[in-house]
């Protein structure tokens, strides 16, 4: 693991940074292309590539934490681009590959806040008309509530929030179309859903005017293992591959260039080198916990907590070893479930209270 990447976790939420550099990776205006060519009826068919140049004001929103190199020394443009009412300033890629310029932040009065992984524009092959996109990545299906009710919140939050944006007073009929696009890691299957509103008419057939078309939400599960090659899988292999927690950077590069004609710029180079040495650390955390590295993709969930007091050993000769590779009492405390005094003391040699 290089410096630059010890110096940007240490004293910091490891998983919160694969996070953001996962949103990031997505945020890139080619991979967007790739998905909405898939997702959006209007690109079906087209080269993703063509697809680039109807992408517009990107915005990807970034988990706050501490230590981490500031927004400036990435963006020149942080903090000079102009917040739009009720949300929160972002920033702006200068080479045009990965936009942020849309806001991903939405507080409407006693409706609260919520906050966007990536928004963006997408401008209709007229060149007149919009639509709004909410791309958000889950690393698995939530437990504490069902997804589609999020789901549902957000692709409506993003047609009341465009009320005095992208139309005013009554001009409804200036609403633009929403797609809320979900990507959800570690699923039992492959699997896409499209969910749209529909007319069913219960007495007579009166053509009621309006579009059903404005609300759209699309569920897109990605499994473990890494889809075949297939033109079936073509989405999921390349999400899959881009999220991986165990293919190498060389691994995942070379896939996306000669299966997808993606080219390999500095900057998705370096993003995706992050991710797996990031990856690489969440794997070694989760081997603080006695855990294999095939299981280690348990940590984020919680699972195997605990080891065997056979174990100790192991354990403390990890705890050490994290601490050599510049992490920080805070960090090691957490994964392996210790307090900051017991970590401590298993650095410093002292006899540990292992419990």
């Amino acid at each position: 693991m290089n410096t630059e990447i010890k110096n940007a976790i240490h004293a910091a939420d490891i998983k919160a940074q694969y996070d953001d550099r996962a949103k990031r990776l997505l945020s890139n205006k080619i991979i967007l292309a790739h998905i909405l060519v898939k997702t959006v009826d209007e690109f079906q068919g087209m080269e993703p590539k063509r697809v680039v140049p109807y992408i517009e004001g990107c915005a990807v929103a970034e988990t706050h934490v501490q230590h981490r190199a500031s927004l400036e020394d990435e963006h020149p443009l942080a903090g000079v681009i102009p917040a739009e009412p009720g949300l929160t300033n972002t920033v702006k890629e200068v080479n045009g590959q990965r936009l942020v310029g849309m806001n991903t932040e939405n507080a409407e009065i006693n409706e609260g806040l919520v906050r966007f992984d990536i928004i963006f524009y997408v401008r209709m092959k007229d060149g007149v008309s919009q639509v709004i996109i909410n791309l958000e990545i889950q690393k698995d299906e939530p437990t504490g509530y069902h997804i589609l009710n999020r789901a549902i919140f957000y692709v409506s939050r993003l047609v009341s929030s465009q009320k005095e944006r992208d139309f005013v007073k009554t001009n409804y009929n200036d609403i633009k179309r929403v797609f809320s696009i979900w990507v959800c890691m570690n699923m039992n299957e492959n699997s896409m859903a499209y969910l749209h509103l529909t007319k069913e008419d219960l007495l007579g057939s009166y053509p009621w005017k309006g579009r059903l078309d404005l609300l759209n939400i699309v569920m897109i599960g990605i499994a473990n293992d890494l889809p075949e090659h297939d033109k079936k899988y073509e989405l999921h292999r390349l999400l899959s591959t881009l999220l991986s927690a165990e293919l190498s950077a060389d691994e995942k590069l070379g896939i996306i260039e000669t299966e997808y004609g993606i080219p390999i710029d500095d900057k998705l180079r370096k993003d995706v080198n992050i991710m797996c040495n990031l990856s690489q650390g969440i794997l070694e955390m989760g081997e603080v916990r006695g855990l294999a590295k095939g299981e280690a993709r348990g940590l984020a969930k919680g699972e195997a907590r605990g080891l065997a007091k056979g174990e100790a050993k192991k354990e403390m000769e990890y705890i050490r070893k994290m601490y050599k590779k510049g992490y920080s009492f805070e960090q090691i405390a957490d994964v392996s479930e210790k307090s900051i005094g017991e970590v401590k003391a298993i650095i410093e040699g002292k006899k540990p209270i292992l419990v």
